[in-house]
């Protein structure tokens, strides 16, 4: 007997291959280029080779999988599911959501390509939510609108340590990381909805960390319904920066007391690759509720 509908996403939403194989979730490996040789997330390397070849200075290009990648992995899954909800990060980042919509032309909608603009940590919640209305009983089409609806109701706020990959990438002028530098700027980024965007420049770590804070709060209590574990889902992210991660979880508990971070996980290495190691993000997500009586 067929099960009845699958969830496929990325490697940019930074499930770990054991975690996704035990939540019966199917995951595509982002390519990038190094050299001028093509590198697959999680399978020809991960965090600790590729921050090396980032420090090293190697150019890392971020790059879409394939047509025939994304095709063989859903007949691979249609073989054992009625339908598929895929998964893949932002439209505002990657061309590869829009690629994916016009390869699913081809299935008489056995595939719904959700663009509900999320990536790293808020794309997990996202396929985690969605692992959870397929359980419910929840259809492909009905899963990929809700999803869909919800996917302002998120946002990430990252700290960067240093300017020099944003100078490499082109997105900001040698003469702006030149100055940033020498003021030792710590500019603090937000992905909310499509795109990634300036938000604030800090003068010290602690004050970015502070922004940070206090700009979820903000979103929060306004937008996402509340600061409390009932409305909403806490995460921290990080570049490299493992132990700045866990010291900031406990200044994020302490701001937001009785309201504890989900989880800590690395950046998509698709965001790494544009703003180096070094880097402190927190999000939060707004939690979904699931009729769990649907099936």
């Amino acid at each position: 007997m067929m099960k009845k509908v699958a969830i496929v996403t990325d490697s940019n939403a930074g499930m770990a291959l054991e975690e996704a194989r035990s939540a019966d979730i199917f995951v595509l490996p982002m390519p990038f280029m190094i050299n001028n040789t093509t590198f697959y997330e999680n399978i020809d390397f991960g965090q600790a080779e590729f921050y090396q070849k980032l420090e090293a200075d190697t150019t890392i290009l971020t790059s879409q999988p394939s047509p025939e990648s994304v095709m063989n992995l859903w007949d691979t899954v249609l073989q054992d599911y009625e339908s598929i909800v895929h998964i893949p990060m932002s439209s505002g980042l990657s061309g590869s959501c829009q690629s994916a919509m016009m390869l699913a032309q081809e299935y008489d909608e056995k595939v719904q390509v959700v663009n509900n603009q999320r990536i790293s940590v808020t794309q997990k919640q996202s396929v985690m939510d969605a692992a959870r209305l397929a359980q419910a009983g929840y259809s492909a089409v009905e899963i990929k609108k809700l999803l869909e609806q919800d996917k302002f109701n998120a946002s990430i706020y990252i700290m960067l340590d240093t300017l020099h990959y944003l100078k490499k990438g082109g997105r900001i002028t040698p003469a702006a990381a030149a100055l940033g530098t020498v003021l030792r700027l710590k500019p603090v980024l937000q992905i909310q909805g499509e795109k990634l965007d300036a938000f604030a420049k800090a003068r010290t770590s602690a004050q970015g960390r502070s922004m940070m804070i206090n700009a979820v709060r903000n979103d929060m209590v306004g937008r996402l319904g509340g600061a409390d574990q009932e409305h909403v889902t806490l995460f921290i992210a990080h570049s490299n920066n493992y132990k700045a991660a866990c010291s900031f979880r406990e200044e994020v508990e302490t701001a937001y007391q009785g309201l504890q971070v989900s989880e800590i996980q690395p950046l998509s290495l698709s965001i790494s690759c544009h703003i180096g190691p070094g880097s402190l993000a927190l999000a939060c997500t707004k939690n979904m509720e699931v009729d769990s009586n649907r099936s």
